[in-house]
C-alpha cells in the first residue's frame, strides 16, 4: 500500500546509498526476552495474531482447491473461516492497523490515511506512499512522520491500543513488525547512521513487552541471524517475522498475546494484481514453518489459539489503453493546488491526499463551498462517490448520474451492527436496502458504509471531501504512485474492504465480524 513501513524505509535507504547498506552497532536487549514470558503458567493458551497483508479469501480458495495450501487448509480444518470480515476505510494499512488495535473507526483513533493534511501544523502528513512523494516531502520529514508521531502523537491516546489495555491486566504483549504498536513499556528505536538525517540515533517509544520492528528494534540482535539487510527490506518482510516467533515459541518465551506481521503479499499483488499465486503458497510455507516450531501443528492448537486475518482487499487495476488514472490535479486548474514539497500559504486553495482508490480533498478558502468543489469531479464516469460533511449531516454524490444521497447517526433505522440512522435521499448511491416498516437497513456493496464513512469524514479536523475511484481505476496526484495492471486499494467497495478471518483453536466468534471488532474479541480470549 505503501501504506508499508517497509517501502517507506526501502525508499529511504534506495535514495540514500547507491550501494548498500552499512550494518549498525545494536545493543543487544536482553531486557526484552526476560519480561516478555507469559505470567499465567504453561497451561494457559497464548493468542497468536498473524495479519497477512492484502490476503483475499478467492486467492485462499484457488489455493485450497489445487491443493496447494497445507497450513491454511489445517488452520480451517481445526477452526472457522469467514470470508466476509469488514475493514477499515480508507482500506490502507496504518488506518486498518490502528482500528484493529484500538477497536476504532478513524473518527475514534484519528489516523486518517497513508497522508492526509492537518490544519494544526498546516502540512500534508505521508507516512510513505511512495518514492517520488518521499522526495518531494522530504526524506526526514517523513521520517519524523512515521517513526515519531505516528505512534507518539497522531494516534489518539484516548484510544487505549490492545497492548496498553492487555498491560494494564498484568498480561504480557508482543509486536513484530507491527506499524502500530504503541504499549507502556520503553523501548529504543535505533536509527541507521544513512538514515538519521535530523533524527537522532535513538528514538525513546512505548510499545508491548516485546518490540521487533526489523533493524530498528531488533531484539534477537547476537542471538540469531535475521533477514535484515537492505536487499530484504530492513527486516520489514515475512521471513524476519516468522524466525522471530519461531524463537520466542522454541526458546518457551510465547507471550500472552503476539502480533505477527507479514507484509510480503501485498506486494506482490501491487505489481501483479488480483491474479498472483505464488505470494500466497510462499506465506502458507512460512505458516508451516510457524506451527512446526511448537512440535507440530496440532501441538501449536494444544498451546496457542490463532487467528489468521489479512487488511483489505485489492482490485485489478486496469491496463494503460483503458485510462485508469484519474489525476485529481488537472480538475482544479483555476485553483491554487498544494504542490508537494512547498509550503501551505494563505494562497493555497486545494490539498490533495491521494490513498491509492480513495482521496481527501481539502478546501483552504472561504467563500468556497465542498459542493462547488465536487461538482468539478462528479460528471467524471471513472469516479464513484464523492462526501463530505455539513453540521450532523454527511452528503454522498454518486459520480456520472449525480444522484444524491445523506444521513446522520440516531435515526429509527438500524443495521446488521445495531447502529442507528437517518437516511434521506436515494439509498441506491450506497445500495443500501432500507425497509421503513421494520426501520431495517442492510447494504450490499459498500459493507457497513455509513460508520465507515462517517468514520473517515469525522477522523481530523479541516473541511474535505471523500472522492473513491470506481473498481479498475486509481486516483493520483502528480506524484502518487499508481499501480497500472496491478492492483490496488484504499475505496470502500467489497473487493477492497471485505477480508478473510480464519479463528483457529477456539470456537468463540466476534460478536460482528469487523475489524473493529477484534479487539474486544483478542482480550475476551485472553482473560475469560
Amino acid at each position: 500500500m505503501r501504506k508499508k513501513m517497509s517501502l517507506i524505509l526501502l525508499s529511504i535507504f534506495i535514495l540514500i546509498v547507491a550501494s548498500g547498506c552499512q550494518s549498525q552497532e545494536l545493543t543487544h536487549k536482553e531486557q526484552d526476552l526476560v519480561r516478555v514470558k507469559s505470567l499465567n503458567g504453561e497451561n494457559k493458551k497464548k493468542v497468536v495474531l498473524l495479519l497477512i497483508d492484502s490476503l483475499m479469501a478467492q486467492a485462499i480458495d484457488k489455493g485450497l482447491a489445487q491443493n496447494e495450501l497445507p497450513a491454511i487448509k489445517f488452520l480451517i480444518e481445526h477452526g472457522h473461516y469467514y470470508k466476509d470480515l469488514v475493514s477499515s476505510f480508507p482500506t490502507m494499512s496504518v488506518t486498518i492497523d490502528s482500528s484493529l488495535f484500538t477497536g476504532t473507526y478513524p473518527d475514534g483513533h484519528r489516523v486518517p490515511g497513508l497522508t492526509w493534511y492537518s490544519t494544526k501544523e498546516k502540512k500534508l502528513i505521508n507516512y510513505g506512499t511512495g518514492p517520488m512523494e518521499v522526495i518531494k516531502t522530504g526524506v526526514d520529514t517523513v521520517l519524523v512522520d512515521a517513526l515519531v508521531q505516528l505512534n507518539g502523537s497522531h494516534l489518539n491516546v484516548q484510544a487505549p491500543t490492545i497492548y496498553e489495555d492487555l498491560a494494564q491486566r498484568g498480561m504480557k504483549s508482543g509486536s513484530i513488525n507491527g506499524l502500530i504498536y504503541r504499549g507502556t513499556v520503553n523501548h529504543t528505536l535505533s536509527i541507521p547512521p544513512l538514515m538519521q538525517g535530523s533524527l537522532p540515533k535513538k528514538i525513546s517509544v512505548k510499545g508491548p513487552d516485546y518490540l521487533a520492528l526489523g533493524t530498528l528494534s531488533d531484539p534477537l540482535k547476537g542471538i540469531q541471524k535475521l533477514p535484515d539487510g537492505l536487499t530484504r527490506r530492513l527486516g520489514l518482510n515475512n521471513q524476519f517475522s516468522i524466525d522471530t516467533a519461531n524463537y520466542l515459541i522454541k526458546a518457551n518465551k510465547l507471550p500472552d498475546f503476539l502480533y505477527v506481521y507479514l507484509p510480503d503479499l501485498d506486494q506482490k499483488i501491487h505489481k501483479n494484481g488480483s491474479t498472483e499465486r505464488n505470494g500466497i503458497k510462499e506465506v502458507d510455507r512460512q505458516l508451516q514453518s510457524l506451527l512446526q516450531s511448537f512440535g507440530s501443528p496440532e501441538e501449536a492448537l494444544n498451546k496457542a489459539i490463532f487467528i489468521t486475518v489479512g487488511d483489505s482487499g485489492q482490485t485489478q487495476i486496469l491496463p494503460a489503453q483503458d485510462n485508469p488514472i484519474i489525476d485529481l490535479h488537472s480538475f482544479f486548474n483555476d485553483y491554487k493546488v498544494f504542490t508537494q514539497g512547498e509550503p501551505v500559504t494563505d494562497e493555497t486553495e486545494i490539498v490533495l491526499a491521494v490513498n491509492e482508490t480513495m482521496a481527501y480533498v481539502y478546501k483552504l478558502k472561504e467563500g468556497m463551498s465542498l459542493k462547488d468543489i465536487a461538482s468539478l469531479l462528479i460528471a467524471d464516469p471513472r469516479i464513484d462517490f464523492i462526501s463530505w460533511k455539513e453540521k450532523e449531516w454527511i452528503y454522498v454524490t454518486q459520480g456520472e448520474t449525480s444522484k444524491e444521497l445523506r444521513f446522520k447517526a440516531n435515526g429509527k433505522l438500524i443495521d446488521p451492527y445495531q447502529q442507528k440512522w437517518v437516511v434521506e435521499q436515494d439509498a441506491e448511491v450506497l445500495d443500501l436496502k432500507i425497509n421503513a416498516q421494520q426501520h431495517t437497513l442492510h447494504y450490499g456493496k459498500y459493507p457497513d458504509a455509513l460508520q465507515r464513512l462517517s468514520g473517515a469524514l469525522h477522523s481530523h479536523p479541516g473541511e474535505f471531501l471523500v472522492v473513491t475511484a470506481k473498481p479498475g481505476y486509481e486516483l493520483a496526484d502528480r506524484s502518487s504512485p499508481t499501480h497500472i495492471g496491478g492492483g490496488g486499494h484504499g475505496s470502500l467497495g467489497q473487493a477492497e474492504s471485505l477480508i478473510p478471518l480464519i479463528i483457529s483453536g477456539t470456537d468463540q466468534k466476534p460478536q460482528f465480524l469487523r475489524i473493529i471488532d477484534l479487539k474486544s474479541f483478542l482480550i475476551k480470549l485472553l482473560t475469560k
